[in-house]
């Protein structure tokens, strides 16, 4: 079974991805307007079995109130769904390292950081053996991954364009320093890739790049090159 990634939106202005592995379609993050959800899923938006939200920011959690009313169960940590001020039988919260089954994923959360009330990547495993890891918005990955298919991977800035940016006055000290303690890098992705098994790798998705910080082109370049891995860019 192929999962199938399907990017309705991605980067500073919302998130919001389909995931489906031919039996439980799930959404990651609904940071755009609910309308745009519903757009995206060409109206089907009954089949979807969850989402999952990373964190409270606007643009990973924007319509989560208009999905869970929809019908959608959501999942979040604590921490997350009090920053949202959210409550209700959709909504459902799941702790770091504890994993939960949904359909037929088996899902485990783990922490990341950001500058987030309780912030959480997924990595999300099926029986047919694909095993998808989902981090974003977080300056970097503590933990090791064996057995990885899938990655989808925040790539915001790279290290010298965002140097070049605080020189030229595009980019105020204050933000540089966020962006530092919050988001990751080309250079933290690289590493990640060389810290982990990615031999059974069949895809890699780098997602939420920063609109002045970053390179897509280069990016892809320099992500294949290191891999040898098919790169999409959300």
């Amino acid at each position: 079974v192929l999962i199938e990634i399907t990017v309705l939106a991605s980067g500073s202005r919302g998130n919001c991805y389909r995931i489906d592995d031919g039996r439980t379609p799930l959404l990651l993050e609904c940071g755009i307007p609910f309308r745009e959800i519903q757009k995206g899923l060409q109206f089907r938006v009954s089949g979807v079995a969850g989402c999952l939200v990373s964190h409270e920011h606007q643009d990973h959690s924007k319509a989560v109130r208009d999905v869970m009313k929809a019908g959608i169960d959501c999942y979040m940590s604590a921490g997350t769904a009090e920053a949202l001020g959210i409550s209700g039988h959709r909504l459902h919260i799941i702790q770091a390292r504890q994993q939960f089954q949904l359909g037929s994923w088996a899902v485990l959360p783990f922490e990341t950081q950001h500058d987030a009330a309780e912030p959480l990547g997924f990595l999300l495993a099926n029986r047919a053996g694909d095993k998808l890891l989902y981090a974003t918005d977080t300056y970097y990955v503590r933990y090791k991954f064996r057995g990885l298919t899938h990655i989808m991977l925040e790539c915001n800035y790279a290290a010298d364009i965002l140097a070049r940016n605080v020189e030229a006055g595009l980019v105020p000290p204050a933000l540089k320093r966020r962006i530092l303690r919050s988001h990751f890098s080309l250079e933290h992705v690289k590493e990640f890739f060389r810290a982990n098994d990615i031999s059974r790798v069949q895809e890699i998705w780098l997602l939420h790049l920063s609109d002045q910080n970053s390179d897509a082109n280069r990016f892809k370049c320099e992500i294949q090159e290191l891999t040898g891995k098919p790169v999409y860019i959300a």
